[in-house]
């Protein structure tokens, strides 16, 4: 059995399904995931309850190394390709998704920053080693996560898939048996008028904390 290759995979646009192969694998990676939590005034209290509403997504960080001088050929046929998760697909109008894979590291994102440095060049100048440094963001739609994480409690945040002649009002008396309780979801997704709510729009119904 081969030695296992970190691989980035474009999942979308032109070159979907595409897989850059590492010529070396990294010597180690970084997940990183912040947390925001919203201090919550409450008169008399010392300290403000924290409230949790939405998270980051987590970040990949990781350093790819190319050498291509016992070829002679340019390294740059690799970093290109790696630039190419960076740029604008024509089709997409935005750059892809891309999923890295390595053993047992599965992790689906967006290119968020990238970074080539040429150490090695050819008496004519050709680049033939350089180190790339990518960092990555998390990047699933709403649906993605509700499946893998559905959450029932009210003191947990979640989405709602909004159904023809379901209004801010009902909602949230289906979620905290509170009708009164429409602002904290409209003041959540940045709604100004609560009987404007399209079927089909999914909100984010935010925790209440007891």
């Amino acid at each position: 059995m081969g030695l296992a290759k970190l691989s980035i995979t474009p999942l979308d646009g032109a070159k979907a399904n595409q897989a850059i192969d590492a010529l070396f694998n990294p010597k180690e990676y970084a997940i990183s995931k912040s947390v925001p939590w919203n201090p919550h005034a409450s008169a008399g209290l010392d300290a403000p309850e924290m409230q949790f509403t939405t998270g980051q997504g987590e970040t990949l960080n990781l350093e790819l190394f190319f050498d291509t001088y016992e070829s002679g050929s340019n390294v740059r046929k690799h970093t290109d390709k790696l630039h190419g998760l960076a740029r604008i697909d024509a089709t997409l109008h935005r750059p892809p998704l891309v999923l890295v894979t390595w053993g047992k590291l599965k992790f689906q994102g967006v290119v968020e920053s990238i970074n080539h440095r040429f150490t090695m060049f050819l008496e004519d100048g050709t680049p033939v080693r350089a180190t790339c440094t990518l960092t990555l963001r998390e990047a699933r739609s709403a649906v993605q996560q509700s499946q893998e994480t559905p959450l029932e409690s009210p003191d947990h945040a979640k989405l709602h898939a909004v159904r023809r002649g379901e209004t801010l009002q009902s909602i949230a008396a289906k979620e905290y048996d509170d009708p009164a309780e429409w602002r904290r979801i409209a003041d959540a997704n940045g709604i100004d008028d609560p009987f404007r709510v399209e079927p089909g729009t999914r909100l984010m119904i935010p925790p209440i904390l007891r």
